[in-house]
C-alpha cells in the first residue's frame, strides 16, 4: 500500500517507524509547522519531521490542512490510504476521503471511551483498570468511526502517563501494521463504536493540571501520575507568613497566587494522616514530601521549582526549599 502518513508528537513515531519497516511504501508524511521552542526561541521542526527528513520522505507542514491547493498537493503523491498517529488537528472529509481505503487513526483509548485529545492522561486520572489503543476508520464525529483492530494492557497503581505513553505508542504500531496487513489481504472486519458508552477526554492545560488538595489522596495520586511527565500537575507553595511579617511585609494572610509554582511527580498514597488540605506534613531530607490531602495524604518523590530542573523532593527538601507546616494550594 502508498501509505500517507500524519503525525507530531513522539507518540507517532513507533508508527511512522513500523511504517517504514513493513512492506508498504510511506510516501509522504504530514506534519505540523515548526514552533519556536527552548529559550533561544529558535524553530524546531516536530519529531516526526525529523524522522521523516531521515528517512527521505517528503514532507507536507500546512498550518491548517484544507483548501483545494493542499487537497491537490497530497493527491499527487495517490496514496492509498493516510494513517494518523496523534497529528494534532481534526482533518475535514475530503482529506479523509482522497485516498480510496479511507483514513484510519491509532487512538489510544478502549473506545468508545475516552475519545478526544488526552485519553491515555485521562484514564489514569479516571482511575481506569486498563487503557488500550483502538484503530479507527476516521469519520466527521470526533473519534466515532468504525474499529478495526483493539488491544489492552492493565494500569498499575504506580503507572505513570509516561510510562502508560510508552507502551501504547509500541501497541498502537504493532496493531496498525497489521491492520494494513488485513485490509489488502480482505479479511478486515469493521464494527461500530456504541456510542452511548461514550465518555470524552479533553485537552489538559495548565489550570486544569493545578492540583486540589481537598480531594481523597487516591485522587491527587492519579492526577500526579496522569500528568507525568505532562503536562504534569502543580501547586503553589504558600509564602511563610512569619518571614513576610520579619521582613515589614504587611497584608491579610498569604496569597496562594504568590506563590512558587512546583511541579510535583513520584505520588504514593497513605491512609490515616491527618492535616489541613495542602498541609506539608512531613518534610524529610530523605523520605521527600507528604502532603495532607482532603482525606489521607500523598507522598511526592520529585519536584520541579519554577525555573529549576526536575530534582528529588529530599534535595529540595535539603536545599530549604521547603518545610513542615507549609502550604500547598
Amino acid at each position: 500500500m502508498r501509505v500517507l502518513f500524519w503525525g507530531t508528537s513522539d507518540y507517532a513515531l513507533p508508527t511512522l517507524r513500523a511504517l517504514l519497516d513493513s512492506r508498504h511504501e510511506v510516501i509522504g508524511v504530514v506534519t505540523r509547522p515548526d514552533r519556536p521552542a527552548g529559550r533561544g526561541r529558535g524553530l524546531r521542526a516536530t519529531p516526526v519531521k525529523e524522522a521523516a527528513v531521515g528517512a527521505g520522505i517528503p514532507v507536507l507542514q500546512p498550518e491548517k490542512p484544507r483548501g483545494e491547493a493542499f487537497l491537490e498537493s497530497i493527491g499527487v503523491l495517490e496514496p492509498t490510504i493516510s494513517v494518523v498517529a496523534a497529528y494534532g488537528q481534526i482533518l475535514p472529509e475530503p482529506v479523509l476521503e482522497l485516498p480510496p481505503l479511507g483514513t484510519l487513526n491509532v487512538h489510544a483509548s478502549l473506545l468508545p471511551l475516552l475519545r478526544g485529545a488526552a485519553p491515555l492522561n485521562w484514564a489514569i486520572i479516571r482511575g481506569h483498570a486498563r487503557s488500550g489503543v483502538t484503530i479507527i476508520r476516521l469519520v466527521r464525529e470526533l473519534d466515532a468511526g468504525p474499529m478495526l483492530r483493539q488491544d489492552s494492557v492493565a494500569i498499575g497503581s504506580d503507572t505513570t502517563a509516561g510510562e502508560l505513553f510508552e507502551a501504547l505508542s509500541e501497541m498502537g504500531a504493532r496493531l496498525l501494521v497489521e491492520c494494513l496487513e488485513e485490509l489488502e489481504a480482505g479479511t478486515a472486519e469493521e464494527r461500530e463504536q456504541d456510542h452511548a458508552r461514550a465518555t470524552y477526554a479533553p485537552k489538559l492545560d495548565r489550570d486544569a493540571c493545578r492540583l486540589d488538595w481537598s480531594l481523597q489522596a487516591p485522587e491527587v495520586d492519579r492526577w500526579i501520575r496522569g500528568c507525568d511527565p505532562w503536562p504534569s500537575a502543580w501547586s503553589r507553595l504558600v509564602p511563610d507568613v512569619a518571614g513576610a511579617e520579619r521582613s515589614g511585609s504587611t497584608g491579610g494572610g498569604p496569597d496562594p497566587e504568590e506563590g512558587l509554582a512546583v511541579q510535583l511527580f513520584g505520588s504514593r498514597p497513605v491512609s490515616g494522616a491527618g492535616g489541613a488540605p495542602g498541609e506539608i506534613l512531613v518534610a524529610d531530607p530523605r523520605e521527600g514530601l507528604l502532603v495532607a490531602a482532603g482525606e489521607g495524604a500523598v507522598w511526592i518523590r520529585e519536584v520541579k521549582p519554577e525555573g529549576k530542573r526536575r530534582m528529588g523532593a529530599a534535595a529540595w527538601i535539603r536545599g530549604r526549599g521547603a518545610r513542615a507546616g507549609q502550604h500547598f494550594a
